[in-house]
């Protein structure tokens, strides 16, 4: 029986590292906080609890999560400090032994939060730890974000099942598995219900959608295309392996879903591919990207690449390289292998130095400069549906268009999360957005 009194006038802060999954689960673990009576904190306030939804995806994220806990049992001196996400999910002891903490809860345990916080009395040696093993992990728990931003992220699934060589996700968060369409489309329902006008699909392995419900990716987004009151949807990262033709062909007639796409490619040589244990080849790829490209010209299409993995010579790299510079893509975000502890990739042989990881990466960033600033002068002149945002800096406010090209002007209250049609005039002075003209 939970003693709903411990909570009454407690003021909690929230911080979260890591992914987009990880925004919508905090948000939710709010949402069960705010229920029972507690007020998140306001800037520069002091809580008597904060929570940190942590990563683990390289070791440099590890680390973050370290300093960042130490930071805020320095912020909040005194509070009840709860650790949870990947990190904790993976390491829950070294993560209970950093000082300050009081309750590190797994991936299982992180949306149940109100079952484990007793009497919020911080803890003389090293916080408790409640997790489940990995082969446990079964529960899906739903999640949306519903901050102060124009855009919700709403998790539809979670989990994964391909065991790439490199990647600790799968042992972070379990076996892949979702909620129902109907219980989707609920959510959905629920934030045009609050004003909300953009959602963007998250999870850990999108496309594989279905796998415990017996439905299927294209039903979703089907199903989702018809709530009213959303004005645009976009799908985030989904593998190239599981982003079907048929699905690329609906995204393009849809009533909702942008022209946007977010498809790892993690390599362009097959040879390192096949080291990654990837479920795709740069040929597949390929077809994606000119699928895409072919019915939806202005389609913004973001990917992922990773450098410097094991087993990553300087002809693979060059290989992969020559790749990615063919294909019509808009932008790169380059990661930079980080060794993970009991991952098979552990035993390639060929290690990259960090020299040349950083070389590698410059080397992609670079084209990934060149293709985005091509991609945006592209558009100048045309016409375009922008939805601006609440974010305020220097006088200016933000926005994206359906294939999220970002967009300033001044700022306009009345305009925050509102559609507008707009030109696309040219760059800012920093070239890191267009100016828009409003169409009357």
């Amino acid at each position: 029986m939970i003693d709903k009194t411990v909570f009454e006038n407690k003021i909690a802060a929230y911080y979260t590292l890591g992914c987009k999954l990880n925004f919508a689960e905090t948000s939710t673990i709010g949402k069960v906080l705010a229920e029972q009576g507690v007020r998140k904190a306001r800037p520069g306030e002091k809580a008597d609890i904060c929570v940190v939804n942590t990563c683990s995806v390289t070791e440099l994220a590890d680390k973050k999560c370290r300093q960042a806990i130490r930071r805020i049992g320095k912020q909040h001196p005194g509070s009840f400090i709860v650790v949870t996400g990947c990190y904790a999910q993976l390491k829950p002891e070294e993560v209970s032994h950093i000082e300050g903490v009081d309750l590190v809860l797994g991936a299982e345990q992180k949306l149940d939060i109100l079952m484990y916080l007793d009497d919020l009395k911080k803890k003389e040696e090293g916080g408790a730890v409640i997790a489940s093993q990995t082969k446990d992990i079964r529960t899906f728990s739903p999640s949306c974000s519903a901050d102060d931003r124009t855009r919700h992220f709403l998790k539809v699934q979670d989990g994964c099942d391909y065991f790439c060589s490199y990647c600790t996700i799968p042992f972070a968060r379990g076996r892949s598995r979702n909620g129902t369409i109907a219980s989707m489309v609920k959510q959905a329902e629920e934030v045009a219900a609050g004003g909300g006008k953009e959602i963007v699909l998250t999870g850990v392995n999108i496309g594989d959608f279905g796998k415990s419900t017996g439905e299927t990716f294209i039903d979703l987004i089907r199903a989702l295309d018809e709530v009213e009151g959303i004005a645009r949807y976009r799908i985030s990262s989904i593998e190239p392996n599981l982003i079907t033709d048929e699905a690329i062909d609906f995204v393009a007639r849809s009533k909702r879903f942008a022209p946007h796409f977010h498809i790892p490619l993690q390599s362009g040589s097959d040879d390192v591919l096949k080291l990654m244990r990837r479920r795709y080849d740069t040929a597949l790829f390929r077809h994606k990207i000119e699928k895409i490209k072919e019915i939806m010209p202005h389609a913004f299409i973001g990917v992922d690449v990773i450098v410097g993995t094991r087993g990553e010579t300087d002809a693979y790299f060059e290989d992969a390289r020559a790749f990615i510079e063919s294909l019509d893509i808009s932008q790169l975000h380059v990661f930079s292998y980080s060794e993970r502890p009991g991952t098979q990739a552990l035993k390639i042989d060929h290690v990259v130095d960090p020299k040349t990881k950083h070389a590698r990466s410059q080397q992609l960033l670079d084209i990934s400069d060149r293709k985005l600033h091509a991609f945006y002068e592209a558009h100048i002149g045309q016409k375009a549906n922008v939805l601006f945002e609440q974010t305020r800096k220097g006088g200016m406010m933000h926005g994206f268009t359906e294939n999220y090209i970002k967009v300033e002007i001044p700022y306009d209250h009345s305009l925050v999360n509102e559609t507008r049609q707009v030109i696309l005039e040219g760059w800012n002075e920093d070239k890191t957005a267009l100016v828009v003209k409003i169409i009357e």
